[in-house]
């Protein structure tokens, strides 16, 4: 890691102008949250996988910015050369820089892998000191980055209007409607999941999410797939053609831009050669770029062209004319959040065999325990009595079981792999939020301790996310308080109804105020939305205290998670998630005549009823409790088989005060 940053520091010295700090960001040059292999240059640099985080290099110091989710493993992955930066307690990397670096300070960053907003935020902050952001020409990482990882050749896949529930006509039909409402004649998709849900299509380019590395631009007349065209078949380029949509190389962006900015940009006008820049990964030995051939073009001079702030690199913002730019959200961002019925159906679905998966789980982690330790009903009742240890071939890690749990996932119908590493964590490791456990290093599960997984897969009919916490033992009094506290805060989210017009900012307080109630709290979001076999945090809606929650209000269809924790640190964590549909409600009365909202639970599994400090429950939290057990064992029973169903029966009985 030193002779990294050694590395980097002469790069940055020599470098033209000379730079006082580098920004290295987690993000690819689609503003990702999950990347691939090779676009990990932030973990490369600090040693810190997390998946949100951004590291700054000046010539001193180097630092690391991360959130609430993450502190206890940067504390525990960044070698002493490093600084942790707690977001949301210590100063903003921006501020930072324009407080710490000198005047004049040249700051450089990829403006492939930082958003326009980042960007505008950063230019601004340095304005005051005259200080500047530098674009490098290369990305400096990557020079010092000698046994980067190749750019892996997968193939695009299409996904079938079975489970899409749209067809490409009618999203490019929608999507040009709003372009003209916004006097804009261009849009510029950068989001890998915006592309793959605009063209129904899905990847494996990056591990969990199902998309491609591409980018899209629609116009008012033509749309256009940048891609690397090794992962595009016949039967695929076919299937664009068909649609009305050109299949350009992933480098021709950079020069279709500037010519989207100039009016020029049209179907099958073609020049061969560019100056293209030498970052942006040329896949292809003979490069096609779109240019002019003297085909008349109409002109759309009055046009804007439109681009998402949040998504959209620098680089590609900075070919165009900012006075002809729309600088607004994705209108694929919301309607893509909206669920169609098909992909409801199928999500609903995909959940139902996806709890089952979990409910085998947990029925298989039961039996090894008996057999492993000596007791009996561990999940159920647990005795408090223990065999010695097991010999290691024996032994239950993290890894190993939560391996298990994969293989019952993928026995399912659709399943098509893991929609996030699994979070298998026993005892203090259950403390750390989005913890890692590593076959050389993890822990073995340990009957006395609190065991929490939080996990979910891909299924070509929806996407799933599921968090259960369970005592295999005899838990404490505070282990079962702590445990009813985030019950309560699931049930009253989940039970919420709420008027047209609220966002998630407002809601986030409803699974927290029985922590607080104790002096407890949680350091994450409380909901995010999910995608129909696509990524497993999805936009622009989410149940969170942090401000950006109070931007998109909720609507009916869009898909949310229910997910309250507590941790504490070197002890135990607990969290229990649901995936939650937003439906209209029926209420008395309709004040306002807003209409109103509230949750349709679709994930099913059982709480862990000995955890539960029943006394602590009222009447209706109890009734709502057995009701959501009672439906777990009608709706997964087609899917088990006696035995299983047996243990589920005894796991889903009736609780009372």
């Amino acid at each position: 890691m030193a002779d990294t940053l050694s590395a980097l520091r002469i790069l940055m010295a020599s470098h033209s102008p000379p730079l006082d700090a580098l920004v290295v960001p987690s993000e690819d040059y689609h503003q990702s949250e999950y990347v691939s292999a090779r676009d990990k240059r932030r973990e490369f640099v600090s040693g810190f996988t997390g998946s949100t985080g951004l590291a700054l290099v000046t010539q001193r110091e180097a630092l690391l910015w991360t959130d609430g989710r993450y502190f206890l493993q940067a504390i525990q992955q960044l070698s002493d050369q490093w600084k942790l930066m707690r977001m949301g307690e210590d100063p903003p990397v921006d501020l930072w820089m324009a407080d710490n670096l000198p005047a004049d300070a040249a700051v450089g960053v990829d403006p492939w892998c930082v958003s326009v907003d980042t960007a505008q935020r950063w230019i601004h902050a340095f304005s005051k000191k005259e200080q500047k952001l530098v674009q490098t020409t290369t990305n400096l990482v990557d020079e010092v980055w000698k046994n980067r990882p190749p750019p892996e050749i997968n193939p695009v896949m299409i996904h079938p209007l079975e489970f899409t529930g749209r067809s490409v006509e009618d999203k490019l039909k929608t999507l040009r409607t709003k372009l003209s409402q916004e006097k804009a004649h261009g849009l510029i998709v950068t989001g890998l999941d915006e592309v793959a849900w605009l063209y129904n299509i899905r990847g494996s380019d990056v591990s969990y999410c199902p998309v491609v590395h591409a980018f899209a631009i629609v116009t008012l007349n033509s749309a256009f797939f940048y891609v690397d065209k090794r992962k595009v078949s016949d039967e695929v380029r076919l299937y664009m053609e068909q649609n009305g949509i050109e299949v350009r190389d992933y480098s021709a962006v950079i020069t279709d831009v500037s010519l989207l900015a100039s009016n020029q940009l049209n179907l099958s006008s073609f020049v061969k050669g560019s100056e293209v820049r030498a970052n942006v990964e040329v896949e292809l030995s003979s490069i096609d770029i779109a240019g002019s051939n003297g085909t008349k073009v109409e002109s759309q001079s009055s046009g804007l062209i439109w681009v998402d702030p949040a998504q959209c690199c620098y680089a590609l913002y900075s070919k165009l004319n900012s006075d002809k730019v729309l600088l607004q959200q994705s209108p694929l961002a919301l309607e893509k959040a909206l669920k169609n019925s098909v992909e409801l159906d199928g999500l609903k679905k995909a959940h139902i065999r996806d709890g089952a998966a979990v409910v085998q789980y947990l029925v298989w982690l039961d039996k090894q325990l008996q057999e492993t330790y000596g007791a009996s009903g561990y999940f159920l009742e647990g005795d408090g009595v223990r065999k010695p240890k097991p010999s290691d071939s024996k032994k239950l890690t993290e890894v190993s079981v939560s391996d298990k749990l994969e293989a019952f996932r993928a026995s399912k119908e659709h399943f098509r792999g893991l929609s996030f590493p699994t979070i298998s964590s026993v005892g203090s490791n259950a403390a750390i939020i989005h913890y890692g456990a590593k076959a050389e290093t993890c822990a073995e599960l340990d009957p006395e301790s609190i065991y929490l997984f939080d996990s979910g897969a891909q299924y070509l009919d929806g996407t799933t996310d599921i968090t259960r916490t369970v005592h295999f033992g005899l838990p404490s009094a505070h282990e079962k308080a702590c445990y009813t506290a985030v019950l309560k805060g699931h049930i009253a989210l989940g039970n919420a109804r709420f008027p047209n017009g609220t966002n998630g900012h407002s809601l986030d307080i409803l699974a927290r105020v029985p922590l607080w109630k104790d002096g407890l709290d949680y350091r994450h979001g409380t909901g995010h939305g999910i995608g129909s076999f696509l990524n497993v945090h999805e936009g622009p809606h989410l149940i969170s205290f942090r401000p950006q929650a109070r931007n998109v209000p909720l609507q009916a269809s869009m898909t949310v998670t229910d997910e309250p924790g507590y941790y504490e640190d070197g002890a135990f964590g607990i969290r229990l998630e649901n995936v939650l549909v937003v439906k209209d409600a029926n209420t008395k009365f309709n004040f306002g005549d807003k209409g109103y909202l509230s949750f349709e639970h679709i994930t099913w599994a059982p709480y862990q009823r000995k955890l539960i400090n029943t006394s602590l429950l009222t009447f209706e939290e109890l009734n709502w409790v057995n009701t959501y057990h009672s439906q777990c064992r009608d709706i997964l029973a087609p899917y088990l088989d006696e035995s299983e169903k047996l243990w589920l029966n005894k796991a889903t009985e009736p609780i009372t005060a």
